[in-house]
C-alpha cells in the first residue's frame, strides 16, 4: 500500500481524484517537490535493499535449520511464516532495486511493472499474508494449550494447510483488488493507490484496513497468549507439586518444548506489534485527515521499521527456538575442538611410550 512521489513509493492518501485530469493536476505538485526529497528517498531505498538482503539470507538459513531439525513437519504454520518472511525480504530487494532506476513506463510492460512492482503490490500481498498467518499460529497455539483435548481430537492437518492457503490467497486478493483499481500510469510515471472513487471510499478502506490488520491482530495475540501463559504457569505448578521425580523428566521435557515455541512466537508477535503499529496509525491519519501533512522523515522511519520486522524475525527464531538454535550452532566452525582432540591424542601416545619403556 505504498506509493512514491516519483516512483510511487508511499501511499498518497491525501490525493483523492475523480478524473484523470484531476490526478494529473494533483500529482504535478508531488512531482515538482520530489527533487527536494530525493536525497532521503535514495538513502531509504538503499537501506531497504540492505535489510532485504540480510533478511533473505537469514530467513533462508532459518528455513534450512527447521528442515534439518524436522520442525517443518511439527510446526507447519511457523515454517510457512518463515517462507512468507523469506519472500517478503526477497521482494523488498527486487522492488526497491527497480525503484532506484527512473523508468519511463510505456505500453503493456510499463503497465504491469507499475501494477506489480512499483506500487509494491506483490510485496504487500506477501506482507499481508504474513500477518494473516501470524494470527493462525496464535490460534493454533491457543487451541493446543488452552483446549488440549479439542486440539488433539479435532485439529487436523487439512485445517492447517487450509489456513496456509487462506493466508496466501487473502493477501493476494485484497491487495490486487485495491492495487489495480487505484493505481495508474501518467506520463510514464506510476502513481499507486491514488485513484479512489470518492474520499469516503478511501476513508472507509483505511479504517477497515487499520481495524483488521492492526487492531484485530493485536487483540487476538494479546488475548490468546495471555490465556496460554496462564495455563502454562498453572501446569508448571501442578507438575512441581504432584508429579513423581521419575515422571517429571518426560513431562517437563514436553512442557519445556511447548513453552519454548510459545515464548518464541510471543516475541515474534510483540515485535510485529511494535514495528507495524506506527505505520498503521500514520496511514490511518493521512487517509482520514485530508489536510494531514505528510513528513518524509516520519513516513520513511515508520516504513523502515515495518520492513525491519522481516530482517529481525530470523534472529528471534535463531536465538530463542531451541531446535533451530542447535542446528545453527552446529554450522559454526569450532577450531578449539580439533586442537583439543589433537592434544589429547598426543598425550595418550606419550603416555603409552613411557609405559612401554618402563
Amino acid at each position: 500500500m505504498m506509493t512514491d512521489r516519483n516512483n510511487v513509493e508511499h501511499l498518497s492518501v491525501a490525493m483523492t481524484t475523480e478524473t484523470v485530469n484531476d490526478v494529473t493536476q494533483t500529482t504535478s505538485t508531488s512531482v515538482m517537490t520530489s527533487s527536494s526529497s530525493r536525497g532521503i528517498e535514495f538513502y531509504f531505498q538503499c537501506a531497504v535493499i540492505v535489510i532485504g538482503v540480510v533478511g533473505t539470507a537469514a530467513n533462508a538459513l532459518i528455513l534450512y535449520a527447521m528442515v534439518a531439525s524436522k520442525q517443518h513437519k511439527k510446526n507447519i504454520l511457523i515454517f510457512n511464516q518463515n517462507i512468507l518472511d523469506l519472500f517478503s525480504s526477497l521482494l523488498l530487494v527486487i522492488t526497491y532495486a527497480v525503484m532506484l532506476r527512473n523508468f519511463y513506463l510505456s505500453g503493456l510492460t510499463g503497465y504491469w511493472l507499475c501494477m506489480l512492482i512499483l506500487n509494491e503490490n506483490l510485496l504487500w500481498c506477501v506482507m499481508l499474508a504474513s500477518r494473516v498467518n501470524l494470527v493462525f499460529i496464535t490460534i493454533e497455539r491457543y487451541l493446543k494449550v488452552v483446549h488440549p483435548v479439542w486440539g488433539k481430537n479435532k485439529l487436523r492437518n487439512w485445517m492447517i494447510y487450509s489456513a496456509i492457503a487462506f493466508a496466501w490467497i487473502s493477501g493476494c486478493v485484497q491487495m490486487n483488488a485495491v492495487g489495480f483499481s487505484t493505481s495508474v500510469v501518467i506520463n510514464g510515471i506510476c502513481y499507486g493507490y491514488v485513484i479512489w472513487k470518492s474520499s469516503s471510499s478511501r476513508v472507509a478502506y483505511a479504517i477497515l484496513y487499520f481495524s483488521l490488520v492492526c487492531i484485530f491482530i493485536l487483540i487476538t495475540c494479546i488475548f490468546c497468549y495471555w490465556r496460554i501463559l496462564i495455563v502454562i504457569r498453572r501446569q508448571a505448578k501442578v507438575m512441581a507439586s504432584h508429579v513423581t521425580a521419575g515422571q517429571i523428566t518426560s513431562h517437563s521435557r514436553s512442557h519445556q518444548i511447548q513453552s519454548n515455541v510459545i515464548k518464541t512466537m510471543v516475541l515474534v508477535s510483540a515485535f510485529y506489534a511494535v514495528s507495524d503499529l506506527p505505520i498503521s496509525v500514520y496511514i490511518l491519519l493521512t487517509n482520514i485527515r485530508g489536510n494531514f501533512t505528510q513528513l518524509d522523515g516520519i513516513w520513511y522511519s515508520t516504513l523502515f521499521l515495518s520492513f525491519f520486522y522481516f530482517c529481525a524475525n530470523p534472529f528471534i527464531y535463531g536465538t530463542k527456538f531451541d531446535p533451530v538454535k542447535r542446528v545453527l550452532l552446529r554450522l559454526i566452525p569450532c577450531e578449539k575442538r580439533p586442537l583439543q582432540t589433537e592434544s589429547i591424542h598426543i598425550t595418550v601416545s606419550e603416555n603409552r611410550n613411557v609405559q612401554n619403556r618402563n
